[in-house]
């Protein structure tokens, strides 16, 4: 495994950072996509993660409304070293029907993070992000409470996800002149499909030393198979989310996906190694968010690592991209 700092933090992260959305079930509440796994199937991948050298996993206390938080909690505390593993989770979203169940007020970032931390099984996380921009708060308590949680010894970092640039830059200039703890990382939406990110949010990140933590690198899997492959999984089926996040976009990205098989072919390589590959040529991107409920995914991964694509390969996988719509739900 590869090692990198967070932005210009301190902090060691591992380049493949696992995503855990898809562990733990919950039958009510939150986000809960019917392919997630029981926590007897999640485990193997976990254990693999950390046998692989991943410290660095991400979460939100929404995935199956906490279960995942539990399930992926208990894990880490039988496989892992705790002051080794570096643990994010999210706020913002709906967590409870009526008032006070969701948004980023001080009183539901701070009972928020307790609930987190208790399912969890931990007394702090390394990197506490908020998952969406809060428009009904204002935005001076969301950072002046999140700040009382650094203060608090509750979480060692801040991190902020899928939002406008202005509405980042307006929070770290808010951050620095009340000398708040300051965001230190940028999980968004990028891939090969979907690079207006590097318009303004990735330039931004670069200017102020934010490590970028993209979250669906292989663009929900279209940049896994060739174009013509359907898949029958489960999740092919039923990811609304998915379908949002792609919508009238299929001419604009064929020939993108069909370019990644080609480089592909050329190298003797899964695409999804290229996709990543290409992810992981980009200085300002710490480590991208990767799901895993197949071996070959954390295999992939950790390959990709080792995968050097010339000048010349990456302005042919960049070449065919055309601009994109920002997605339903996006920011």
């Amino acid at each position: 495994m590869q090692y990198g700092k967070l932005g210009k933090t301190g902090l060691d992260i591992s380049k493949i950072c696992l995503g855990c959305l898809s562990y733990g079930q919950s039958a009510t509440g939150g986000v809960r996509p019917q392919w997630t796994l029981s926590e007897e199937d999640s485990r193997p991948f976990i254990k693999a993660a950390l046998d692989k050298g991943i410290n660095f996993f991400d979460n939100a206390n929404v995935y199956s409304n906490g279960e995942s938080e539990r399930v992926v909690g208990r894990a880490l505390k039988d496989l892992g070293h705790r002051d080794e593993l570096v643990i994010a989770t999210k706020v913002f979203n709906q967590m409870f029907p009526g008032p006070n169940g969701k948004g980023l007020s001080r009183k539901a970032i701070l009972q928020e993070m307790d609930n987190s931390l208790r399912r969890l099984g931990t007394d702090y996380v390394d990197l506490y992000i908020i998952h969406r921009f809060d428009p009904a708060t204002p935005l001076e308590e969301t950072l002046e409470a999140l700040s009382d949680l650094v203060r608090a010894g509750k979480t060692r970092y801040l991190g902020a996800s899928s939002m406008h640039a202005w509405q980042f830059m307006k929070a770290l200039g808010l951050q620095r002149a009340n000398g708040w703890a300051p965001f230190v990382s940028m999980q968004n939406f990028y891939n090969l499909l979907y690079r207006e990110e590097e318009r303004e949010m990735l330039p931004l990140c670069v200017s102020e030393g934010i490590g970028v933590t993209p979250w669906s690198p292989l663009a929900r899997g279209k940049l896994t198979r060739p174009w013509s492959d359907e898949p029958e999984t489960v999740r092919a089926k039923t990811d609304e989310r998915g379908k949002q996040l792609f919508v009238d976009t299929d001419a604009l990205d064929k020939p993108v996906v069909e370019r990644v098989g080609e480089v592909a072919k050329e190298r003797g390589v899964p695409m999804a190694q290229i996709a990543l590959a290409w992810m992981l040529s980009h200085p300002v991107v710490s480590a991208p968010v990767i799901g895993a409920t197949k071996p070959a995914h954390l295999e992939d991964a950790c390959a990709a690592l080792d995968i050097t694509l010339s000048e010349e390969e990456i302005r042919r996988l960049e070449e065919p991209y055309l601009p994109h719509k920002s997605p339903v739900g996006y920011a």
